[in-house]
């Protein structure tokens, strides 16, 4: 099975926590906080590996989270960092983030993509020493790990990508031209996923040709299975459009290449920028008129035309060493750059608050590590998680949803009444 699309989550390690502890010793008397800081989460790291071709195992394995780092100790003793998670992807995948439709990473070279970022140890009660609190009985909680639903989008990477109608002849042409093995019949849809095949030419020249799945009119839309590999001819530097000459199935050569490159421009306008090369296929059984009225039309559109056979591979030479004129001046593969995510502090510190029965209930996922450091009983520790409330913006929306002094408020399952 060819699954070049996916949908996953991937979850950096949350950090340790930091520790409360008292050094304890026969002897010394007092000897003060030595907490330690817990240790930090691991990343999510993707990398290229070419001993896979499509995305299928991410298909039965959804989740990839990364672990959490080690809690700090007693004795100014620091938490163990966790390990990295190495995920391995096929060569030309492409990582977006769901919600937002940026992409976090192009794995198409051999550089280690971080996709996620592991979260900070906490600080233990040690760090918090002052000449004010001598000594403090609360420690932070280890940051939460970065957290994604991403889309894992393969598009192959290959300088020449083969496009054109089912059964005019693309799979012959990149079997009679490389090593390739595409299955080859005489019907429609023959190839049911994209083939590559390395094309050595007389010029000392090598470079790698895609052969897409047939396209169909609608295809850009959905139609066919074109649609479902158009993606794969993103990449590519130079387009060959083979155009079934002979007209043998009774469709009308010229009408099938405006088509072709109507979805092209459909799909995005990028692809019809590409440099194109028309290869007009099954001379053999075509009459001289029929060659001679397609290369009329394709050079009147501005398209250089070459008549072959990929099933005699009459033609075929004079077609690959224009293809390797072409991309001996063309930029290389394209690649696409990460983009920054801009909104990350206004998502980290996202809150909700509701009333029921006239207590203020505040939702806020990112308090859940603090919640598990505050201790109510500790004046400090109180301060603290006061600080957070005022500095996250929560203190201000209780405010705008109402709240008096001497109301109920619940965060996070904490209930306390609410003092200006």
């Amino acid at each position: 099975m060819f699954v070049d699309k996916v949908k996953i989550k991937i979850k950096a390690g949350d950090g340790g926590d930091g520790a409360v502890s008292f050094h304890r010793e026969k002897y010394v008397s007092a000897g003060g906080p030595d907490g330690g800081d817990g240790g930090k989460g691991g990343d999510v790291i993707f990398i290229a590996d070419d001993n896979f071709s499509t995305l299928i195992d991410f298909k039965y394995k959804k989740k990839y989270e990364a672990a959490r780092g080690e809690n700090g100790g007693a004795k100014n003793c620091y938490g163990k960092s966790a390990a990295n998670l190495t995920v391995k992807v096929p060569r030309g995948t492409v990582i977006r983030e769901e919600e937002s439709g940026r992409i976090i990473a192009d794995v198409s070279d051999n550089i280690q993509y971080l996709a996620a970022r592991g979260g900070k140890g906490g600080k233990g009660n040690a760090a918090f020493v002052s000449s004010r609190r001598q000594a403090p009985t609360f420690s932070k909680p280890g940051f939460p790990g970065e957290e994604f639903d991403v889309i894992l989008e393969l598009k192959m990477l290959a300088d020449v990508g083969l496009a054109g109608f089912p059964n005019v002849g693309k799979s012959s042409l990149i079997a009679a031209v490389s090593a390739a093995k595409p299955v080859i019949a005489d019907y429609h849809f023959t190839t049911l996923t994209p083939v590559l095949g390395v094309v050595r030419t007389d010029m000392e020249q090598s470079f790698v040709m895609a052969d897409i799945p047939g396209l169909i009119e609608g295809a850009s839309g959905g139609v066919g299975l074109g649609h479902e590999f158009l993606r794969h001819i993103e990449r590519c530097r130079l387009i060959v459009h083979v155009v079934d000459v002979s007209e043998i199935e009774g469709r009308d050569c010229m009408e099938d290449f405006d088509i072709i490159n109507g979805e092209l421009q459909n799909f995005t306008v990028d692809l019809t920028e590409l440099p194109q090369i028309v290869a007009g296929n099954k001379c053999d059984m075509a009459s001289d008129e029929q060659v001679q009225k397609l290369r009329e039309y394709a050079e009147n559109k501005g398209f250089k035309f070459f008549p072959i056979s990929a099933a005699t591979k009459s033609g075929t030479k004079e077609l690959l060493n224009e293809i390797a004129e072409q991309l001996s001046t063309l930029p290389p593969i394209k690649k696409y750059e990460a983009e920054p995510f801009v909104a990350e502090m206004k998502r980290k510190n996202e809150f909700k608050i509701t009333v029921e029965d006239g207590v203020y209930i505040v939702d806020a996922k990112f308090l859940e590590p603090i919640m598990r450091t505050v201790n109510p009983d500790d004046y400090s520790s109180l301060q603290y998680f006061q600080r957070v409330l005022i500095s996250s913006g929560i203190i201000d929306g209780l405010r705008e949803k109402g709240v008096d002094e001497g109301d109920t408020v619940n965060v996070m399952g904490m209930e306390f009444d609410f003092i200006e």
